[in-house]
């Protein structure tokens, strides 16, 4: 037998559980089970993860992430930059056209058209 208090040590324990034919199968089948339980809680959670980097990696919006927000804002600047290109090129035609009917205008008024519409 053991002395006292030694029995509590973990090595001490397993000993002890060796030393029972019935207990030890049945620890032996505990500690399978346990083990089957944390294997397939390390599965699960590798398949969480695994679903995670598929959705940041493809740009699918998921829980806990700017990346999708981040993305839509990033089209809206693309956006805003092509219309704005839009509008100034409308005002450069704007601007042309106008100095273009100035100068037809000042040349009616002055009485410089020809009989073709065009400027002597």
């Amino acid at each position: 037998m053991l002395e006292s208090g030694v029995e509590s040590w973990p090595f001490a324990q397993a000993l002890l559980e060796l030393s029972k034919e019935k207990s030890g199968q049945k620890q032996a089948e505990t500690n399978t089970s346990q083990f089957l339980r944390t294997l397939s809680q390390v599965e699960s959670k590798l398949s969480d993860q695994i679903n995670y980097l598929t959705q940041v990696s493809t740009g699918q919006p998921h829980e806990g992430s700017g990346y999708a927000s981040q993305k839509v804002l990033q089209m809206a600047w693309h956006r805003l930059e092509h219309v704005r290109s839009w509008v100034n090129e409308l005002d450069r035609l704007k601007a042309s056209h106008l100095s273009a009917t100035r100068s037809v205008s000042g040349n009616v008024q002055n009485g410089n058209m020809t009989s073709s519409g065009t400027s002597t």
